[in-house]
């Protein structure tokens, strides 16, 4: 597997709260008809396709796209497997991180997703916590039509959206969330399964969430995660 910098093939900027980063397997420079990208899902959807293509389209050299999650992403290049990782949280103090090295591409922000027909608009950060943990089981507890909460989730405790919601939500990395939740592997899957589901509710990354028109970004205490928001610090979840 080549070893490539990144310098260059970077240069986005969003506002929020999850780090989005490059990592990639120590060090040099390196011409390649085919480099590997592996990670997040959200920074995948976000702008890593579109990265890829202008990329190619100015050096000739494809990268291969392929998903699974910010801890995959890491430890697949510190594995030498791939050249380039995504991740959307930062390395944890574990063997199998310590020869990757982060670069911070861009900042998003953690956000409460529902289906788009789902009447419910803004939710409290206590009531997050609530749902998340199964001691709020119905919508009607929030406003809405009396029906279950269907809670997605991602897989294990490390993932980029499951340790980020973890540590600043409930300043907890060992939270358990609902023994009930649906359990999805990566943002993407989590993201479409709420996008079918009307009765879902999960947490992923603003910058992938936007881009798909089934899911609603939820207000958190009356306020919009917009730009300006997370800019000031109004917005809770960054």
């Amino acid at each position: 597997m080549r070893k490539i910098s990144t310098t260059g093939l970077v240069s986005i900027v969003c506002m929020a709260i999850l780090t989005l980063v490059v990592v990639y397997y120590p060090i040099g420079k390196a011409e390649a008809a085919e480099l590997k990208w592996v990670g997040c899902g959200i920074t995948k959807k976000a702008f890593m396709k579109a990265l890829a293509a202008a990329y190619e389209k100015k050096t000739g050299t494809k990268i291969v796209i392929k998903g699974g999650g910010a801890t995959k992403g890491i430890r697949v290049v510190a594995k030498g497997l791939a050249d380039i990782g995504g991740s959307c949280r930062h390395k944890i103090d574990v063997p199998e991180e310590k020869s990757t090295k982060l670069h911070q591409v861009a900042w998003d922000a953690l956000v409460a997703v529902v289906n788009k027909d789902n009447p419910v608009g803004n939710i409290t950060g206590k009531q997050v916590k609530g749902v998340l943990t199964g001691k709020i089981k119905n919508w009607k507890a929030l406003g809405g039509p009396d029906l279950p909460i269907t809670v997605y989730v991602r897989k294990g405790k490390i993932s980029g959206v499951g340790l980020m919601t973890r540590e600043l939500l409930f300043n907890n990395l060992a939270q358990n969330f609902s023994p009930d939740a649906k359990i999805k592997r990566s943002s993407g899957p989590l993201e479409r399964g709420i996008s079918v589901d009307p009765k879902g509710f999960g947490m992923t990354g603003i910058s992938s969430a936007k881009k798909r028109k089934k899911l609603k970004i939820l207000k958190v205490n009356g306020i919009s995660p917009t730009k300006e928001n997370i800019i000031s610090g109004k917005y809770p979840f960054y």
